[in-house]
């Protein structure tokens, strides 16, 4: 596996870079690897070194990895400034629904459309998906789309103004449910204990609409990276929230490694034949 350097931005040059236009919307989408596949969302404020960290691992994994570019600037190390104005752009963008509960985020449909598209290119039983932070819910909202088998939520974090929200409306989080149980499937989830952004009392609600189908991991705030983090992530996440990126400690025998690997092999048992 090639090596970037997490403090420089990372030009992304071991991805293929798609101009994919899906229900009449058209969004860059960082293709790599072989095998079934799996779409890595961003968190916020974009792509940056650590999200393609991961997403390389889930190549290296045995699978193709599809990453979408939602908001930010790609490959960009997390500036305090803009990474501050481009959450507030997706705040008010008609894409997201950052600040209301029961809602499903419109980007959703999209997302949905790209998983059966690359179910289509990449072949196997089905696709899996991660959502992080701003996007954390979504991989459940695409469980919607039949061809999604392994979701996975990392610090889902909408929305922000309601720690015991859910952003997903009743109906199609009803639907989800009934999927998860017709075909036998579960949701993976993680979160920091401390996290301000993704409380217990959001894993407490998931728990409470999809029961024994919703898998939580809570890692200690000791098991996060604190050392040569970003600026955005020193100073406007400023607590333990990103569990495969920002605040992952690459060493072996860490907590947030185990997590690292637990997706990984939980894609690899829904998606491998």
């Amino acid at each position: 596996m090639s090596t970037h350097n997490l403090q420089e931005n990372d030009a992304l040059s071991d991805f293929d870079p798609r101009d994919i236009t899906l229900d009449g919307v058209s969004k860059k989408v960082y293709v790599a690897g072989s095998g079934p596949a799996v779409i890595v969302m961003t968190e916020m404020p974009g792509i940056s070194p650590q999200v393609a960290r991961f997403a390389r691992w889930v190549r290296d994994a045995g699978f193709t990895v599809y990453m979408p570019s939602l908001f930010g600037t790609d490959g960009a190390v997390p500036d305090a400034k803009e990474g501050m104005a481009v959450l507030q752009r997706a705040c008010i963008s008609g894409e997201f629904r950052a600040l209301q509960r029961n809602q499903t985020s419109p980007v959703t449909q999209w997302l949905r459309t790209l998983a059966r598209l690359a179910h289509q290119q990449c072949g196997g039983p089905g696709v899996g998906a991660i959502g992080m932070c701003f996007t954390g819910n979504f991989a459940l909202t695409m469980m919607l789309e039949s061809s999604v088998l392994a979701p996975v939520l990392s610090q889902p974090s909408l929305p922000f103004n309601d720690p015991a929200g859910l952003e997903i409306a009743p109906e199609d989080l009803a639907a989800v449910r009934q999927r998860l149980d017709r075909d036998n499937l579960t949701v993976m989830a993680y979160r920091f204990a401390g996290d301000k952004f993704c409380k217990a009392e959001r894993f407490a609600a998931y728990q409470a609409a999809l029961g024994d189908r919703f898998v939580a991991r809570v890692l200690p705030d000791s098991a996060a990276q604190r050392e040569g983090l970003s600026p955005f992530f020193e100073h406007v996440v400023a607590s333990p929230h990103s569990v495969v990126t920002a605040h992952l400690i690459d060493e072996a025998g860490q907590p947030t490694i185990a997590a690292r690997d637990e997706i990984l092999a939980f894609f690899a048992r829904r998606l491998f034949v």
